[in-house]
């Protein structure tokens, strides 16, 4: 069984990640931010390290569905893969900050990989407003996510929930978060993770 927790920057993916995996014995995959050579120079400088930031993220998480694909484990990943794709990717070629021949480049290595690899059992996508988002963004204050506009976070998440819309390659199951406090609040804890249990 894999899950994969989906939702736009700040949403609480990775603190959903660490507390389902706890409370399911389940084996985390985690976003690869930290060692990440690339995050501090995308943000200061968008459009010179779009192509560079993409290529890392998708071959990092390809690795890892890789790995998880030939595992027997029980999984929980923070993030897709199908988020650069449909996310991110395009959203900065929109903006103009990752060019035409880039993205396509990009892209066609995408529809390459994501043939070797399967869906998640269930995809959670967190569902978060622009301000909760922003406040989540400020409270935990990586100093790589202090230049972050509102006008690229209203853009991701209209792509997310365009992608979410017409997402069909598994079970989905949507939770809005925008009213729990489910890292101080264990009764809110609770009912996302009894949420996740029927549908597991």
């Amino acid at each position: 069984m894999r899950i994969s927790i989906a939702g736009n920057i700040g949403a609480g993916k990775t603190s959903l990640t660490k507390l389902v995996s706890k409370s399911l014995g389940y084996t985390p995959y985690y976003e690869d931010v930290i060692s990440n050579p690339y995050l501090d120079d995308f943000y200061n400088h968008m459009e010179r390290w779009s192509f560079n930031l993409q290529i890392y993220f998708l071959n990092s998480r390809f690795k890892n569905l890789l790995e998880m694909n030939n595992g027997k484990k029980n999984i929980i990943q923070d993030r897709t893969i199908y988020e650069d794709a449909y996310i991110f990717a395009p959203n900065l070629n929109a903006m103009g900050l990752m060019p035409k021949r880039d993205y396509e480049n990009y892209l066609s290595l995408f529809e390459t990989m994501i043939h070797l690899v399967k869906a998640p059992d269930l995809l959670v996508y967190l569902e978060s407003s622009i301000p909760n988002l922003v406040n989540k963004i400020h409270k935990r204050g990586r100093e790589y996510e202090k230049t972050i506009s509102i006008e690229y976070l209203s853009r991701l998440n209209e792509r997310y929930e365009a992608w979410i819309t017409n997402y069909d390659s598994g079970k989905l199951l949507k939770i809005n978060v925008d009213n729990l406090d489910f890292i101080e609040n264990k009764s809110d804890y609770n009912k996302i993770l009894d949420t996740i249990k029927k549908e597991i």
